[in-house]
This record gives C-alpha cells, structure tokens and sequence, in this order.
C-alpha cells in the first residue's frame, strides 16, 4: 500500500466530486462541530480572563482579617463587646505562625468618604488614604509607575511620604508634571510624594484604586493618633501551606489575646481569597468540560453523518470494488482507500472550522481592544494552541472510525458478488 499513489488521491478526488451536494452537506457537519468546540472554548477562556483580571495580580493564597463585635460572654465580658487589634497583636502573630508568609497590618485615615482630605495649591479632592506596610504590595501588588512605593525605611523612620494613584496624580497636577518629590497636604499635614502607581485591576475596582494614597503605616498612627491600632490584616501563607491553616491560627491566637470565647466565630471576620479562587476555578473547570461534551457531541454527530455517508458511497460503489478485488487488489487497499476518503473529508472540513474559529475570536479580540470597551467579565478569548491541536488529533481519529465501519462492509462484499450487483 502506497499512501502516495497519485492515482488513488486522483480516485478520492473524484469520488468527493462527482456529486459536490454531498459532500458539502457532510463535510459542513464536521466543520460546524469544530467550529462550535473551538467558539466555546474561546469564550469560555473570555470569561475567565475576565474574572482573573478582576483580581489583578492579588496573591490568591490570602486571607483579610478585622474585628467585629463579639457575641458570647467571656472571662467576665459581656457580649456585644468591641475591640480593636493593636502592634503587639501583629508581633505575636509574626513570632508564634510561622506559616505565615507576608503580613500587611493595615489602616485606613480620615476620607473616602466624598469630603475633600487633600490639598494642593488650588486643588482639592477627597481620597482613600491607607497606611500601609511595603509588603502590601506583595499581597495585593500595583503598577509603580514613577519613583517607588513604601519602604521598611519609611516605617521604622515615621516618614510623611506618600504614594498616589493615577487618578489622584490627573487631578492633583498638571498632564506633564513630574509628581516625584511634590508636596500635598492631607488633613493639614504636609507628605512628600515620593511614587505613583496605577491598579492592575479592571474597570470599577480599578478605579477605587487609583484614587487612593499610601502612606507608612506607623506615620498614620502617629499623624492621626490612632495610637498602636490596627484596622485589619492581610495575610498570605507559605508556598507549602494552605491559607486556610493560617487563618485557623491567627484567629485562635487573636482571640487568646483580646479574651474572646473559643467558639465565637463570629468576633472576628475574614476573607480567604484561597476558598473563593478555588470555588471560581472549580467552576470554570466545570465550563470548560461541559464545553467539550458539547462539542466533541456535535463533532461526532457531524462524524457519524460522514460514516453514513460513505456506507452510502460503497453501496454506489459495490461492482467498482468487486472489480478491483476481481484483478488482485488486497482488502487492505481498499480499507485504505475509504478511510483515507473519510479522514480527507473530516480534517478539510475540521481545519476550515478551526481556522474560521480562531479568526473569529482574534476578531472579537481585536474590536475589544479597538474600543476600548470596558468589558468586566471577559477579556482575550483565545484558545491554548494545545487544546487546538488536541481538537485536530480527535479529528483525525474520528474520521479514521467514520471511516471504519464502511471499510469492513466494502472488504466483506464477495468479488462474485459484487460483480452481478445491478447499482
């Protein structure tokens, strides 16, 4: 059997042209399967970029920390009670947790409210000041575009610094202006700006961000007398631990320490990012197999129109076969010959449904980009150049069984009897 015998290809070729209704009708199932698979899978991916882009850069192996009152009576408190977490709790929990990675106390000073908190020159504006540690950019990263962001410098140093949003930069100074080393007034105290930064985030969480201004986390304390307090914490965990380990503990430590009931579960609130990204990546794992169950089903019903087909085809074909078995052809010459046909038929079709797949979600892609759009839950629908390979190799099979079947029916019809069939 020679695969590149050029009379067999010029066989096929006029087998699939003799009657061009045909085998458009049953290449354009196939096409269509393929093409559906590969606009599923792209859009599926549009919607996970999306919501990944939601989060920017977050370290996704985090838990948010804060207080809340308490609701059972302990140690001769009453319930109902407030507290406040403090700088002994943030060494106690650096010394006794050592799964802990990064650990971000954080505060938030007077604004972000709508009332005007910040002055320069002429201008004024009401923005979130955050006090912060430079590891918050570690769990929660943005984009320093000009200068630098907090430093363990500024910390220990109680030095009136700040870091500024895009939004806080556009409306505080002029287009050209080089905020680094500039002055702003925040509730009649005077920092230095010494960066700025823009979110990673999209559309309204990006916005939020952008229009903040960082400050060192001891300077805030100090400026606005707050004394030790801190407002919440972020936390992530050892590369080898689960976050929710270190969740579990630093709740059981803080309660020990501000004399809260062990059971109380409600005294103090968290966040963990972990369970949340877990539960979001467990549902697009879901979407994604749904996506191929419906694909690769409305690829096999376009495989099984084309097995059809050619068992049709062989029943047209019955005396021209019996012929060639007649002078000599071996069964295997005529198997090739009709799954060769089959495979033909399937992966032109497939390649065009792949191809037209992909240039439509590189299109989409391209107006989305063109326009600017603000799109919050989808962005870049792609397809993995893997998952279209993959998608080719089970084409490639299924037309090899599409193929199958009225292969063995042409190798079991008998010479003799093929010879006086009257079709």
């Amino acid at each position: 059997m020679r695969i590149f015998d050029l009379d067999k290809w010029h066989e096929i070729y006029f087998a699939l042209r003799k009657n061009p209704l045909r085998t458009f009708f049953t290449a354009f199932g196939v096409f269509w399967g393929i093409f559906m698979l590969i606009i599923m899978m792209g859009a599926g991916e549009g919607l996970y970029n999306g919501a990944s882009q939601d989060l920017g850069d977050m370290a996704t192996n985090s838990v948010f920390m804060w207080t809340r009152r308490t609701t059972m009576p302990y140690k001769g408190f009453p319930r109902n009670r407030f507290y406040r977490f403090n700088n002994a709790d943030t060494r106690a929990l650096k010394d006794n947790i050592p799964e802990i990675k990064y650990i971000a106390p954080r505060l938030q000073g007077w604004g972000g409210d709508g009332t005007n908190n910040v002055v320069r020159g002429e201008k004024t504006g009401g923005y979130n000041i955050q006090g912060d540690y430079p590891e918050i950019n570690l769990i929660d990263p943005v984009n320093v575009t000009r200068g630098r962001f907090l430093n363990q410098n500024d910390i220990d140093e109680l030095r009136k610094v700040a870091v500024i949003g895009l939004k806080v930069y556009v409306e505080m100074f002029e287009p050209d202006e080089n905020p680094i080393g500039q002055y702003v007034q925040i509730q009649g105290v005077y920092f230095q700006v010494v960066g700025m930064f823009q979110s990673k985030k999209n559309d309204n969480q990006a916005n939020h961000d952008n229009q903040a201004i960082y400050i060192p986390f001891s300077t805030l304390q100090r400026v606005y007398n707050y004394g030790d307090m801190v407002g919440w914490y972020s936390f992530t965990a050892r590369d080898d631990v689960r976050v929710e380990e270190v969740e579990n503990k630093a709740k059981e430590l803080l309660k020990q320490r501000h004399s809260i009931h062990p059971d109380d579960d409600r005294a103090i609130g968290s966040f963990n990012l972990d369970k949340e990204w877990s539960k979001m990546t467990s549902l697009f794992s879901g979407i994604r197999g749904l996506v191929w169950i419906v694909g690769i089903g409305t690829l096999l019903a376009g495989v099984i129109g084309v097995s059809n087909i050619m068992l049709i085809v062989v029943k047209e074909r019955t005396k021209e076969i019996g012929i060639q078995r007649a002078i000599g052809a071996k069964p295997l010459n005529i198997i090739s010959q009709i799954i060769t046909e089959s495979v033909l038929l399937t992966t032109f079709a497939g390649y065009f449904g792949l191809a037209l797949g992909v240039g439509l979600l590189e299109l989409l892609n391209y107006a989305l980009n063109a326009s600017q759009a603000e799109a919050t839950m989808f962005s870049n629908p792609e397809v993995d150049f893997n998952k279209a390979v993959t998608a080719l190799f089970i084409l490639v099979i299924a037309g090899i069984l599409a193929g199958a079947i009225p292969a063995k029916r042409a190798v079991s019809i008998k010479p003799i009897d093929a010879l006086r069939d009257e079709i």
